[in-house]
């Protein structure tokens, strides 16, 4: 058997060298787009959550409703006003540590960005705010529909951001004019495959994440007696949500990969480390190999048979392409040059996603079967296991965004612009370093205050019934 190991990124540059702009850059643009997708999927779910509290409150009329809708309600706001500060961020560092790719791209990118600004992002502000002062202003049904107006424009605006950087997945609906790229069909960007297909990726794991968040903060309340009406009804919320989103994942990730041994074959071959083209391939659990970005083979590999041709191709035969045979096919296409990405980070991310995705699966169906059996609440060990499992979803959004991003490598529009010239010439790297470390050490500052304030909340619970029906104090204040 052959295989491949967990490889660490190395440098092909002497150790003495200097760190590039263009690293520098790549640096900072990873490290703030991860943490600004933190917020993301934590909001999206977090939206449509509330919602459901709400109309629950509204069809019974039964306070407890309204306490979770207002509990879970203040822990939404702290994460959509830690995303859109974050997610500002994004903006600028096109213009100033990005401008080739800018200048390339900016034709295209521009119809979706402003549709999310005015179309998305300005709808789901206007009905958050008329969300969080409406309480006792508004009509029960109209506030209701505001709830509903934020969870599907929060949606909404994901999908725009989704549309535009699946075209530099897989570029559509333009043509090539003074060497940039010209929209001629916005229907072809919004309506990628591509797009659609990272689009329900989001959705479920803004389920995934939210259901997780449900159910690890109930555990916390429920091991200590709290609430047991409001954590109960989120438990009941939160376990099916859990495991019948990771199952929908489960096939939403068969279709996908078929898309993508289409669209991107090499980075599915280096997302198993497949290094030559061959019908039948197993897929890998654990292999070893040489310590550099493309080993051109493997040492010892442990696989099941026939199980990624069937994911990515929908056959047990099916042939997937090899690393090394893409390699020369774009070497003739595209010129001379190196268009592997780094296996090690791609093989290892895809399997940490795939992974964090297996163990919410089992671990939800696990919950929901004791819950089922009415033994949850007395269940100890699931209840202490759930605060930590929290954790699982932010992972597998973490290693799938670098997954997604860097198996796509060496390009930022895959077959049209290459990152290593779509960065800012003029742009030192003593400049960049300023502002890595100065948005490193922002985003630790906004970590902390926002770590503390989501504790805070959480641990004071929902307000006491004698205070719930004061219209809008409690989200104002959380806002």
């Amino acid at each position: 058997m052959k295989g491949f190991t967990a490889m660490k990124w190395r440098s092909t540059e002497p150790s003495v060298a200097p760190v590039s702009s263009l690293e520098l850059a790549r640096w900072q643009f990873g490290i703030t787009t991860l943490y600004h997708f933190i917020f993301v999927p934590v909001t999206i779910g977090l939206a449509i959550c509330v919602a459901f509290f709400q109309t629950r409150w509204y069809r019974t009329g039964e306070e407890h409703w309204l306490r979770s809708t207002r509990f879970w309600g203040k822990l939404m706001l702290i994460s959509f006003a830690l995303g859109v500060a974050t997610g500002i961020v994004q903006e600028f560092q096109f213009g100033m540590a990005w401008s080739n790719y800018s200048r390339f791209v900016g034709d295209i990118f521009g119809a979706p960005l402003a549709m999310e600004g005015l179309a998305a992002f300005f709808v789901e502000s206007t009905f958050l705010g008329l969300w969080i002062f409406g309480w006792g202003r508004l009509s029960k049904r109209v506030h209701l529909a505001c709830a509903w107006l934020v969870a599907g424009s929060t949606a909404l605006s994901a999908f725009f951001i989704l549309a535009a950087n699946s075209w530099m997945q897989h570029p559509v609906g333009y043509k090539l004019e003074g060497g940039k790229a010209v929209l001629t069909d916005i229907g072809s960007v919004l309506f990628n495959s591509t797009a659609l297909f990272a689009f329900a990726h989001t959705i479920l794991a803004a389920l995934l994440t939210a259901g997780m968040i449900l159910i690890a903060v109930s555990a916390w309340h429920l091991r200590r007696g709290n609430e047991t009406r409001v954590f109960g009804d989120a438990m009941r919320l939160g376990l099916p949500m859990v495991t019948i989103a990771a199952i929908v994942t489960v096939f939403v990730g068969h279709f996908n990969g078929i898309l993508m041994s289409h669209q991107q074959p090499m980075k599915m071959a280096a997302a198993d480390a497949v290094f030559e083209t061959k019908k039948g391939a197993g897929l890998s659990l654990f292999a070893t190999g040489d310590l550099k970005s493309n080993p051109g083979g493997l040492n010892r590999n442990i696989e099941i048979p026939q199980l990624l041709s069937w994911i990515s191709t929908g056959y047990p035969n099916g042939e997937i392409k090899g690393i090394n045979n893409l390699n020369r096919e774009y070497q003739r296409k595209y010129g001379p040059g190196n268009y592997t990405p780094i296996v090690a980070i791609a093989y290892w991310t895809w399997r940490a996603m795939l992974g964090c995705a297996a163990l919410m699966l089992l671990f939800g169906a696990y919950g929901w079967w004791l819950l089922h059996k009415g033994k949850l609440e007395r269940s100890k060990r699931f209840l202490t296991f759930a605060v930590p499992a929290v954790a699982l979803p932010f992972v597998a959004s973490a290693t799938g965004w670098l997954f997604t991003e860097m198996g796509r490598q060496p390009w930022a529009v895959f077959g049209l612009l290459k990152t290593n010239v779509a960065n800012s010439p003029s742009v030192s790297a003593a400049e960049i370093w300023i502002t890595l470390v100065g948005f490193t050490l922002l985003y630790g500052v906004l970590a902390a205050i926002a770590g503390r304030v989501f504790l805070k909340t959480v641990k004071k619970g929902p307000v006491e019934a004698g205070k719930a029906e004061e219209p809008g104090q409690e989200l104002a204040l959380a806002y």
